[in-house]
């Protein structure tokens, strides 16, 4: 079992780090600084992909024979890849918008000059 909670620990602060790096994208963009948001999207991205080897791993092992123990932990660990998953779907979607209301906004203000 502690080889299972490590890897459970393991995928969950790869999550955790690539949900961080995905809200740090977002108030980047808020900002307008849309250079460091591209680069916390690639940072996340990044962390996301760990956490994915590690689950490959797990399902690799199950698919050659041998039974994962599923626990309280594993589950946890598993909706917190979905949920850095959801995070940065959305972060790119907000950023996407984002950079739409700036140019809207200067196209705006240069017809009002």
């Amino acid at each position: 079992m502690e080889n299972m909670e490590l890897v459970c620990f393991q995928i969950i602060s790869s999550a955790g780090m690539a949900k961080s790096s995905f809200v740090e994208a977002i108030k980047a963009g808020e900002k307008g600084d849309f250079d460091l948001a591209s680069d916390k999207i690639e940072e996340g991205k990044n962390f996301l992909n760990q956490g994915h080897g590690v689950h490959a791993t797990l399902i690799q092992k199950e698919a050659a024979g041998e039974k994962t123990q599923i626990s309280l932990l594993l589950l946890h660990a598993e909706d917190q890849m979905m949920s850095a998953e959801l995070t940065e779907l959305m972060a790119s979607t907000i950023l996407s918008q984002q950079k739409k209301i700036l140019d809207l906004e200067a196209e705006l203000s240069k017809k009002a000059s």
